[in-house]
Order: C-alpha cells, then sequence, then structure tokens
C-alpha cells in the first residue's frame, strides 16, 4: 500500500534534493502517493500565501510531509520562518524535532532532541515604542511541566531503547534559574523511572566544546528549542558537514503527520547548478521511513549513504550513486 506523502520542495536547491531523495525511497522498494505543495519564499513573493489553515487541515489526512528548504533572500527574516515552518509545528504539534549524528568514521553516533513548539520560538514579546530611541523589545521564553515533560520521556524512551541507553541534559540552569529549574526538576523526576537509563547534565556552553573536542561521550542529547536549534548546527558541522545532516519534526502521538527535512537551508547562491549536496535530504526521507514502519528500507538506504567521502558528483549523480548501492 503505497503511503500518502505531502511534498513542500519550497525554495532553492530544495527543489533539486527532493526528487533525489524521492528517488531512492522509491529505489528501496516503497510506494509513495505524493501530493505536491507549493509553498515557501518565492510563493510568497507571487501572491503573499505562506501557509494557510485550509492546508494544515488538508494535510492531516497524509501521512507525512517531506519539505527540501525554504527561504530567498527577497523575504524579509521571520515571515517565512514563523508563518511556514513554526506554524506547521505548532498547528501539527511537532513537539519533538530528532536530530541523528553519525561521524563518517564511526567516533561518535548520537542523537539531538529539541523540544519544538515552546521555548523563545513560541513568540512571547513584543515592542514598545518601536523606532524611537526608547525602543523595547522582549522576547520571553515559553515552558510548560507538559511540554518539557513528554520531550524528556520521549528521550527517556529513545535512550532505553540504544545500546548505551544514556541520556544528558543540555541546558543553562546557572543562569536560567526559572526554566532550567523546571527541566531539571522534571528530567529528575522521569528519570526515576528509568532506571536502565543513565543521566548526566551538561550546560550549553560546555556541550559546544564537548561537541568539538569529545563528540563521543554523547549517546542521546535533550535540550530546549533555541540551545537545539544552536548545538544540532553545531552536530552537523563535527558530523561531515551540514550537508549530510538529516531531520525529522515529529508527532510521536500520531494525531497529525510528522515533517522531516534537511538541516540546510536553500543555498540561492548555487540553486539550478545540480551541484547540491542530496544525502540531508535522502536521510532525511530515511528517518520518514523509520516513522511509517518501513525500517528495512530506511537501514538499507542509510547504509548506501554510509561512506559519504565516496558519494561524489552533481546532485542527479550522487542520488544514481545511492540507487545503485541498493
Amino acid at each position: 500500500m503505497a503511503h500518502r506523502i505531502g511534498v513542500i520542495p519550497g525554495d532553492g536547491i530544495g527543489h533539486e534534493v527532493v526528487p533525489e531523495a524521492l528517488k531512492v525511497v522509491r529505489a528501496a522498494g516503497v510506494e509513495l502517493d505524493c501530493v505536491d505543495y507549493d509553498l515557501g519564499g518565492a510563493r510568497y513573493l507571487t501572491d503573499g500565501t505562506v501557509l494557510d489553515d485550509v492546508t494544515v487541515a488538508e494535510w492531516r489526512g497524509l501521512d507525512a510531509l517531506l519539505l527540501g528548504a525554504v527561504g530567498t533572500p527577497e523575504v524579509p527574516p521571520g515571515v517565512i520562518e514563523r508563518g511556514l515552518l513554526l506554524k506547521m509545528r505548532f498547528d501539527l504539534d511537532l513537539y519533538i524535532n530528532q536530530r541523528p549524528f553519525v561521524a563518517p568514521d564511526g567516533t561518535h553516533d548520537f542523537i539531538v532532541i529539541r523540544e519544538n513548539t515552546e521555548g523563545t520560538y513560541a513568540g512571547e514579546g513584543g515592542f514598545l515604542r518601536k523606532g524611537t530611541a526608547h525602543e523595547i523589545a522582549t522576547q520571553g521564553s515559553v515552558n510548560t511541566r507538559f511540554g518539557v515533560e513528554r520531550c524528556v520521556r520521549y528521550s527517556f524512551e529513545l535512550a532505553r531503547s540504544r545500546t548505551r541507553k544514556h541520556l544528558t541534559l543540555v541546558h543553562k540552569t546557572n543562569v536560567l534559574t526559572f526554566a532550567g529549574d523546571l527541566w531539571q526538576r522534571t528530567f529528575d523526576a522521569v528519570a526515576a523511572e528509568y532506571p536502565d537509563v543513565s543521566t548526566a547534565y551538561n550546560h550549553v556552553d560546555a556541550a559546544c566544546i564537548y561537541f568539538v573536542e569529545d563528540p563521543q561521550r554523547y549517546d542521546v542529547i535533550v535540550t530546549d528549542n533555541l540551545f537545539g536549534d544552536i548545538l544540532t548546527d553545531l552536530g552537523g558541522a563535527v558530523s561531515g558537514g551540514i550537508g549530510f545532516a538529516s531531520s525529522g519534526n515529529l508527532n510521536p502521538d500520531r494525531t497529525g503527520p510528522s515533517m522531516f527535512e534537511p538541516v540546510h537551508g536553500s543555498a540561492p547562491d548555487i540553486a539550478g547548478q545540480n551541484r547540491a549536496n542530496p544525502v540531508a535530504a535522502i536521510l532525511s526521507a530515511a528517518m520518514m521511513l523509520d516513522f511509517l514502519g518501513e525500517t528495512a528500507a530506511a537501514d538499507r538506504i542509510r547504509a548506501a549513504c554510509s561512506d559519504p567521502s565516496t558519494l561524489t558528483g552533481s546532485t542527479t549523480e550522487i542520488g544514481d550513486l545511492v540507487v545503485a548501492r541498493l
């Protein structure tokens, strides 16, 4: 039976890497029924559309969403990020952002779980006297026990399923004494239910150092929305480059479709040149297959991408190489 997938190429190189990902999925033997959506910066510049509620309602009938990349230099910052990406996360309750990082030489293999619907990205704040010499801007961080606990519990379950069974909380409890306290107390309370999972805590600045100097210390990391956003870009940099970094925005309760996307941006400087690395999109599609229960196909795709040093050439040539390895 074919999986019904919403496909959002988006902008820039998204239109080049997404077709390669779909090509690889089909070569792995998985049937897809794709529904295409024209959304992103280019669409916004055409008619002002970002994301409407009708489209979100339509997505609820799909099995998953595959996104390429969104954003164009001509669109003001925040329009697409808040109006499309964050709206998707909030409206579809994609409260887990999961990003795996495996070093090409096998020296480290860890996963970062980022809380995806709260924190500073919730949008609490505003301006006072904007545009004057006395302007004030506030940006609050929203942290609920409900939101933190479901993210922490998911992370413990994931850690329990892995060989090392180790989970690290990353925050800044010594300075963010309210949000950090909530995260630490919640983490400790849930940890009592998982005696088989060992735990640790790192301040986020220390974690940045360890990502570079000692990434093999990590197995599963759980952190808040902003820290997770920053740490996962660094994780990509120390794991072969951002062109290999995949991600899933998950609704573990399956009350709506989960969304999968490569971490890289739309790269307008190389768009349309068949130069973009499609491996991150391919690996994101493999994560999608995991979530859809197609684990054997997902494992085959990851194995075909396991030696990135040999995946060279144009966008389409790399896609063809992965297909040949299948």
